[in-house]
């Protein structure tokens, strides 16, 4: 394990020993235990996308882990005004140990892992999310005692938390369904992926348009905002086509009766989900953005250490 690009790229044992290594640090963290793993250590953090939950995970999570997290915005760094990924990769290597990155274009983590010779994370891109979905699998065992023969359900926008949920189901040993409207699933490629790595689990992906049949006795309900960044020319359409698909009391009811709710955040409350489930009991919300710190702190040091 090189650089964490997407989670189908791992195997399961990898998988398994990322969300063991969260959940030790974890324990550790709370005990009061310090664990300068990447004491030395100097992690650059790219964001051409803003965000609240990973900046502040990464950074925190790489000052405990006793390193030193450098913010580089787009404005900060000559990527944003031109310079080449090849010419950035080169340079950076020589002065950084791991490079974050959460960017619009995939393509743009691809080449930046093939140029850099030090570890690449990928804090997000257009297409896939996999800290977000280690961090959610961690808040799963927490709350179920187990992943295998779980099922999760995720119903909307057929977008980069639907592709990377896909893969990180299958590599736990879950049974997935996606539940999204006609012209906003999920990726052809990603799909095909998917497909082949729930072969080998011997789990099952369900892909359907019709939110009842992928909510049905689903253990894992999760839902994601209908409106990403970039789409906000859409927001009035996406929000009609989507509120068929949003998580209510009555549909939540279709799922076991011990299922909990997740979602990425930032949420729309109204929109994608109701008050009444975000907010009412089987909701894990801020457990799973906590779990953000965690998880990314095991990939830090996974890759950095």
């Amino acid at each position: 394990m090189k650089d964490l690009i997407s989670l189908h790229d791992l195997t399961s044992e990898e998988v398994k020993g990322l969300l063991e290594l969260g959940l030790k640090l974890k324990k550790e963290q709370k005990s009061g235990i310090e664990h300068h793993i990447l004491k030395g250590k100097t992690l650059g953090m790219i964001f051409t996308k803003s965000s609240t939950r990973t900046r502040v995970s990464f950074e925190v999570g790489m000052t405990q882990l006793g390193g030193y997290p450098l913010f580089l915005s787009s404005n900060d760094i000559q990527l944003g005004r031109g310079e080449s990924i090849y010419d950035t990769a080169k340079v950076l290597e020589r002065m950084l140990d791991g490079i974050m990155i959460r960017t619009y274009a995939h393509q743009d983590v691809l080449d930046l892992a093939e140029y850099a010779n030090i570890p690449v994370i990928n804090a997000l891109t257009d297409l896939l999310h996999p800290c977000q979905v280690l961090a959610d699998l961690m808040t799963t065992y927490e709350h179920k005692g187990k992943l295998e023969g779980l099922k999760l359900a995720y119903i909307g926008d057929g977008n980069n938390m639907a592709h990377s949920l896909m893969y990180g189901c299958a590599k736990a040993g879950m049974d997935c369904a996606i539940a999204t409207p006609e012209n906003y699933q999920c990726d052809a490629e990603v799909v095909a992926n998917a497909k082949d790595d729930f072969k080998k689990s011997g789990k099952e992906l369900i892909l359907t348009t019709d939110p009842v049949e992928a909510i049905k006795n689903a253990d894992v309900v999760y839902t994601d905002t209908w409106v990403s960044m970039g789409q906000e020319a859409e927001k009035a359409e996406r929000q009609k086509i989507f509120m068929p698909y949003q998580v209510n009391g009555e549909l939540f009811k279709n799922a076991a009766d011990d299922a909990v709710f997740m979602h990425c955040l930032p949420a729309y409350r109204g929109f994608e989900v109701t008050e009444e489930v975000i907010d009412g009991p089987q909701s894990v919300i801020f457990d799973e953005a906590e779990n953000r710190l965690h998880a990314q702190k095991a990939v830090m040091a996974t890759l950095m250490g």
